[in-house]
């Protein structure tokens, strides 16, 4: 995953939350069931790790393609095909993931 901020714990421990995250809920299974699959390029769980820390950290995706430290950053245009391809079924894939996430917690409750 390309690194989006400076070197720091709080860096290291947020990736580390977000692959426990991913991983958890299965992310790269929940993108291939929604269609979300790799037609070129880099790959949707790639896209994917490097677009949520971004909203998470309230990062600026424009601010992090114009700085130079930045290896093997997805383009713009990679990024806005990603989001906006009309195969990818977004809808199913939130609904999946809210699924893992919900059930499990009301499961605990009970």
């Amino acid at each position: 995953m390309a690194t989006i901020l400076p070197d720091s714990e709080s860096k290291n421990e947020t990736h580390s939350y977000i692959s426990h995250f991913f991983k958890e809920n299965k992310l790269g299974t929940l993108l291939n069931q929604s269609n979300i699959r790799k037609e070129d390029g880099f790959s949707p769980m790639f896209l994917l790790q490097f677009i949520f820390p971004l909203v998470l950290l309230g990062k600026n995706f424009y601010r992090i393609l114009d700085s130079d430290r930045i290896q093997d950053t997805p383009k713009k245009d990679t990024v806005h095909r990603f989001l906006n391809n009309p195969k990818y079924n977004w809808r199913k894939f939130l609904v999946l993931l809210s699924k893992n996430v919900i059930v499990p917690k009301l499961l605990s409750l009970v």
